[in-house]
């Protein structure tokens, strides 16, 4: 039975099987129901230092992407597609909630909100889309330099491993895990082997993901419209103007009318300033 509150004290841990894939999601908290959807190869841990700032005003749901982590592909050897993920996150919800969510979704996650928004209308109240990793979203010269810096991150991990892609998807982010800023105590996310195969997983398979979806980038912004969803266009206070996801951002917040929000930190700033990040998601939400 959906269900709109769990324990504070804890998260529940729970799976979902769904069409091609077994899910892991985690659920903890009380209130209004708020999914995270997170970016690059982050699973259900990576928001481990966000949640607990959370818990005291939102049910809180995190998950890890099909392909990674936990959730399981009944073909490993299979693709993954946007839609996919979308209808994974519409099956989630109908976990855990009768009536319209709240997502925030950071990079990839909240490419695949705006697709959740088109392809489950009414799904969604409040969709914040931080930075998201959709091509998309440009015109012209820029969404092909964003395809093609995608395809060539895939084309350098290919030849080189984690090793040499790593340092492509710094310099297209612009993160400088060695130098950029951060609050202090964190929990250590080392680069375990379950996490190298996620980063594996997320440039080989959900790279193409991207670059092979159609979704029109009006789609989103015309469904909201009719289902009365928020969209909120975020960025990182600190991301370069010149990174391609910072640019649909704002191309995404020129759609909707309206100017875009700024995240504490970059790209990655959710992770990197989880209590800031906590605090403006209580603000945006409260509204």
């Amino acid at each position: 039975m959906p269900t709109n509150a769990a324990s504070a004290a804890a998260a529940v841990t729970r799976t979902l099987a769904v069409p091609g894939a077994t899910l892991h999601f985690q659920v903890a908290g009380r209130g209004p129901v708020l999914l995270l959807s997170q970016s690059g190869e982050g699973d259900a841990d990576r928001t481990v230092d966000l949640v607990p700032h959370l818990t005291d005003t939102f049910t809180v749901v995190t998950y890890d992407r099909r392909g990674l982590s936990r959730s399981t592909l009944d073909d490993p050897a299979g693709p993954v597609t946007m839609a996919e993920h979308a209808d994974d996150v519409a099956r989630l919800l109908a976990e855990v909630t009768d009536g319209p969510a709240l997502m925030a979704g950071f990079s990839m996650g909240a490419a695949i909100g705006l697709q959740a928004v088109a392809r489950h209308p009414g799904l969604l109240s409040t969709l914040i889309a931080h930075e998201p990793v959709m091509p998309n979203l440009l015109a012209g010269a820029d969404r092909a330099e964003h395809l093609a810096e995608l395809t060539a991150i895939q084309d350098v991990h290919a030849a080189g491993g984690l090793p040499a892609a790593f340092p492509a998807i710094a310099r297209h982010l612009g993160i400088d895990p060695s130098h950029d800023e951060t609050e202090d105590g964190l929990t250590p996310q080392p680069m375990t082997p379950r996490r190298q195969a996620n980063f594996g997983f997320f440039i080989g398979t959900e790279f193409t993901a991207v670059t092979t979806d159609a979704l029109d980038p009006a789609g989103p912004v015309r469904a909201a419209a009719r289902a009365g969803t928020r969209i909120i266009a975020a960025t990182g206070r600190t991301t370069r103007p010149t990174v391609h996801t910072y640019r649909c951002a704002l191309a995404l917040a020129e759609r909707l009318g309206t100017e875009p929000v700024e995240f504490p930190g970059g790209h990655n700033g959710n992770t990197a300033f989880p209590r800031a990040t906590a605090q403006t998601l209580k603000t945006l939400l409260g509204r």
